[in-house]
């Protein structure tokens, strides 16, 4: 069916003025994080890259940011192991209750972020007498992570036959090898897509990592928090916004990319 004229007007003009309301703001953060002013007047009257040298010379920003690569990796390799292995359960096998644990694992990423840090807290200190660090902090970010990975290999399996599995294990092959030689590499894409969608999420996550970090752990998110509002500071807080934002849509757009040349090969 074709849309009339005025209303393709119509919801052209919604779309752009929603896309201009989410980035117009973020490239007036890129295009400060060059202002030579330090009180950041706009519009700029001039640009420098000073700001840019001095942020990547900072040890607290390098030391947050070394800090953001160690947590979003070992959670992200936290959940590589057990999404796969909860999607490969769910799909195999049928029993009692499998919706609702279907429903458990895609939770914690439909649930705000600060009731998850709450809960998340709550767990580590009271019921599991554990102290607040690095370790909660991977293990919460884990809890969000497995989920991204748990949806690309479930969804990948539902759209694979069976049939080379079933042949593979009637030729005598154990599930192991049939896993290694059959299974495993019908799953790469959408597991290195989940992967790098999962990594990510973690790297800019913040909210969850405030609840779970306690005082002696400062990712990249929590130090551009903390430094946001100190003077003389706003310019290199921009900076490192600017890179965490570049850093977060890479990974993204590698996933949509492989996951959409995944699924048509796939039809």
């Amino acid at each position: 069916m074709r849309i009339p004229l005025p209303v393709k007007a119509v919801l052209s003009v919604i779309v752009c003025a929603v896309l201009a309301f989410v980035y117009v703001p973020l490239l007036i953060v890129v295009i400060n994080s060059f202002n030579s002013s330090q009180s950041l007047g706009w519009p700029p009257q001039s640009f420098t890259f000073e700001w840019w040298i001095r942020a990547f010379s900072d040890r607290g920003a390098l030391s947050a940011l070394g800090t953001s690569l160690l947590v979003a990796a070992c959670a992200t390799v936290i959940a590589l192991i057990l999404g796969t292995l909860a999607s490969l359960a769910l799909d195999r096998f049928d029993f009692f209750g499998k919706e609702s644990v279907n429903l458990l694992i895609v939770l914690p990423i439909a649930l705000p972020g600060i009731i998850t840090g709450i809960a998340l807290n709550n767990a580590f200190t009271t019921m599991l007498g554990w102290k607040l660090g690095l370790l909660t902090v991977i293990t919460a970010h884990a809890t969000f992570c497995i989920v991204t990975i748990y949806n690309n290999v479930f969804a990948r399996m539902r759209r694979l036959s069976g049939d080379l599995r079933d042949a593979a294990m009637d030729l005598g092959a154990d599930s192991f090898t049939t896993f290694r030689l059959v299974t495993f590499p019908q799953l790469r894409s959408a597991l290195l897509a989940g992967g790098l969608l999962a990594f990510g999420l973690s790297f800019d996550e913040i909210i969850v990592t405030q609840f779970t970090a306690g005082t002696g752990v400062q990712t990249l998110p929590i130090w551009i928090f903390d430094n946001m509002f100190r003077p003389g500071q706003a310019p290199i807080v921009n900076v490192i916004a600017t890179f965490l934002v570049i850093v977060s849509i890479i990974p993204i757009m590698l996933a949509n990319r492989i996951g959409g040349k995944a699924a048509t090969g796939a039809a």
